[in-house]
């Protein structure tokens, strides 16, 4: 059975967005022309279906233009039939994370489910317990403030995976070990 996994970029203060939604430099690693190809190329292959919030998915009513050509279920409150664009399919879910997994599973097959963002479908994934795994790319800054992603997360035991060390990121994995 695939996995599920969580996929997020944070800085070491755990946000993953600013005060103001800004960025704040925690997406460098990936566009960066030194950027970790291992690890980028590792997710291309890895992930079969994406779950994203609506406010991480945006506001463009076509999609976006994505590397991650697969299915990408939406979670959202407002109905909307599905988009194609660039290879990537969007699906919005109005009935919440377990019919956005369930979809998501059946549609990534032998391959992996992504949990990419934003902070309350993050977690809201922790907080089910639904999570297998979970890769930060922590980004070396000090954001502050902003969207912190482990706000009110529950007391879980993790197993280290591996680390990576970039130019411009450190990436950890962990296990989840009981939720």
């Amino acid at each position: 059975m695939s996995r599920v996994f969580l996929d997020m970029a944070v800085s070491l203060d755990s946000y993953i967005s600013g005060p103001d939604g800004q960025d704040g430099g925690l997406h460098d690693w990936y566009f960066a022309p030194d950027a970790a190809e291992d690890i980028k190329a590792e997710l291309l292959t890895r992930i079969g279906a994406m779950i994203l919030g609506h406010a991480a998915f945006g506001s463009a009513p076509d999609g976006f233009d994505t590397e991650y050509h697969v299915p990408h279920f939406i979670l959202t409150h407002t109905p909307l039939p599905s988009v194609e664009r660039g290879g990537a399919s969007f699906h919005f879910v109005t009935d919440g994370i377990g019919s956005a997994l369930r979809q998501a599973r059946g549609a990534a097959t032998d391959r992996d489910v992504c949990v990419a963002g934003g902070a309350q479908t993050a977690q809201a994934f922790l907080n089910a317990g639904l999570l297998d795994e979970m890769q930060l790319h922590v980004a070396p800054v000090l954001l502050g403030g902003g969207l912190r992603l482990f706000a009110d997360a529950p007391p879980s035991s993790l197993e280290h995976v591996r680390t990576v060390q970039s130019a411009h990121a450190t990436h950890l994995t962990y296990r989840f070990t009981e939720n």
